[in-house]
């Protein structure tokens, strides 16, 4: 199993390995099927640019630590009933919410580590949404590392699912923060920490941030992991960068945008490269990351030409030294 561009499709050597939803969360195409020449340019239509599927190359490839799809797709589908009813002015359904959050801590407390499936699997309407899901999927694997207890780690799944709603009542980029912060705080169950992931998420640990322009101590640690989660979502999923670059980036921000503690968290916590990721080892042999064992950046890999696995975590003198696409 492994992910791929659609322009990568080949209907002759690969079969899906995980659904294709439409909007309304009902299955377009199951897993287990090929796509039809029609129907992938059907797909590439509705801007799903991302598919994942089984090929002889990521034969074996299990991605166990994947999120369970119908959880991810129930989480995209309670955030947009969030952000539809704040578009009308009307109360959330905290409820829904917090049964979506449960699912979703689940999904994160009962794995090592968690490979996202990018937003980029979803149509174009469903998008923002499942970026909000997947800030929020970051941000609690995040929150293990730094030990964050059961109650904690829900009222920052609240904050991440909701960061963006106030985008529902302006389109003024340097007021959204504070439109969200206040559609949240409307509603009475939802903790005043968890309102506040919405309000300072666009604040810099220099300063330079908006809308306040807090620095340092003054801004929380929950919108600080929302904010890490988001710049590295937001990366991944446009195609700007790959994991292990996207974490570059973030660690070139620490002290800067973000808080170093948050920084080293998140580290601790992402893998640089998920099962299924082509790569040229430094011996110029290709290979395929097969799963991850004894350390997030240093995976098990299984060479192309020989079958042959090497754990990298053991193989120091081995390094990965280029993606292939």
């Amino acid at each position: 199993m492994r992910f791929i561009q659609i322009e990568e499709y080949d209907h002759t050597t690969m079969q899906l390995a995980r659904p294709i939803y439409d909007r309304q969360k009902r299955i377009l195409l199951a897993a287990g099927r090929t796509i039809h020449p029609i129907y992938l340019e059907r797909i590439k239509q509705m801007n799903i640019s991302t598919l994942i599927v089984e090929d002889a190359e990521s034969h074996g490839i299990s991605m166990d630590e994947l999120v369970d799809m119908p959880t991810w797709m129930d989480a995209i589908d309670e955030v947009k009933k969030a952000h539809d009813l704040a578009k009308q002015n009307k109360l959330l359904n905290v409820f829904a919410l917090q049964v979506a959050i449960n699912k979703i801590i689940f999904e994160v407390i009962r794995r090592k580590t968690i490979y996202l499936i990018p937003s980029s699997s979803v149509t174009e309407e469903l998008k923002p949404y499942a970026h909000a899901v997947n800030v929020t999927l970051l941000a609690l694997q995040t929150s293990k590392q730094l030990g964050y207890t059961n109650s904690q780690q829900r009222d920052l799944a609240m904050g991440t699912m909701l960061h963006d709603i106030g985008k529902m009542v302006t389109d003024d980029t340097t007021l959204h923060p504070e439109k969200g912060f206040e559609i949240i705080r409307k509603n009475r169950e939802i903790s005043l920490l968890s309102a506040h992931v919405a309000y300072q998420h666009h604040e810099r640990f220099d300063g330079t941030g908006y809308p306040r322009k807090l620095s340092g101590s003054e801004i929380l640690d929950f919108p600080q992991i929302c904010a890490v989660a988001n710049l590295y979502e937001h990366l991944i999923s446009s195609g700007e960068a790959l994991p292990h670059v996207a974490l570059e980036i973030i660690m070139a921000k620490n002290g800067i945008d973000f808080n170093e503690k948050i920084v080293q968290a998140f580290i601790d916590s992402i893998p640089s490269y998920i099962p299924g990721t082509r790569i040229r080892l430094s011996n110029r042999q290709e290979a395929i990351v097969t799963r991850i064992q004894n350390n997030l950046h240093r995976p098990i890999v299984r060479v192309k030409n020989t079958g042959m696995e090497i754990d990298l975590s053991e193989e120091l003198s081995v390094l990965i030294s280029e993606i292939l696409n």
